[in-house]
């Protein structure tokens, strides 16, 4: 039996995920939106105008779910449930705060509100790093512990309730030092051992 063929018993294909992630925006050369788009990148210190573009994606999709809502009946079970399930999730990732707590507020959000609860932005108003891009090298690094996780995605949305600390693996924190300081410890030992020999032998030979 031919293993490659199978007939009509063949294994199905691995299945894909093919939804985007970002989209382009329909025109290219708008001199307002791209001076806004470079404002945001400079100012949280991201990799390209694709994260922008990532965070109004979902920006986007959550705005589209709270207007198909906002058209039912307030007393609707659908908009109770589920506009409550939108509100929950937004505040648990510190989006929206106990003042605003309705589907009009969801509506509000723009994307430097995601982009303050990035990985990348919290590091950096924490202190833990130098500037947003030194977040970024730290986290990417593996240096960025949120709660017992290292995660190394600048873009991670951190709750509220997870706190970010340097892990204790990192050579910041309390982790053996690294490659580069390991190897200055190296060539110092061996100079300072060098050193103890030429002192022994010169004091031999005086006597």
């Amino acid at each position: 039996i031919n293993a490659e063929y199978m007939g009509p018993f063949q294994r199905p294909a691995m299945s894909r995920n093919y939804s985007k992630t970002s989209k382009t925006p329909r025109r290219p050369y708008e001199k307002e939106r791209i001076d806004a788009e470079l404002r945001l990148v400079g100012e949280y210190g991201l990799k390209n105008k694709r994260e922008v573009w990532r965070v109004q994606v979902v920006l986007g999709k959550i705005r589209s779910a709270a207007r198909e809502l906002l058209i039912l009946d307030e007393k609707d079970p659908k908009r109770i449930v589920e506009g409550s399930a939108i509100v929950r999730r937004l505040t648990r990732l510190g989006l929206l705060d106990e003042t605003r707590q309705t589907l009009d507020h969801v509506l509000a959000l723009k994307p430097s509100d995601f982009l303050e609860r990035r990985l990348q932005t919290l590091v950096a108003k924490q202190i833990l790093a130098k500037s947003v891009h030194h977040a970024r090298v730290l986290i990417r690094q593996g240096h960025i512990r949120v709660g017992k996780q290292i995660v190394t995605i600048p873009s991670y949305m951190v709750r509220l309730d997870r706190q970010i600390e340097i892990s204790n693996k990192s050579p910041l924190g309390d982790g053996r030092p690294g490659r580069v300081a390991r190897k200055k410890a190296a060539a110092a030992a061996s100079a300072g051992g060098k050193g103890k020999a030429e002192a022994v032998d010169v004091e031999e030979e005086d006597e």
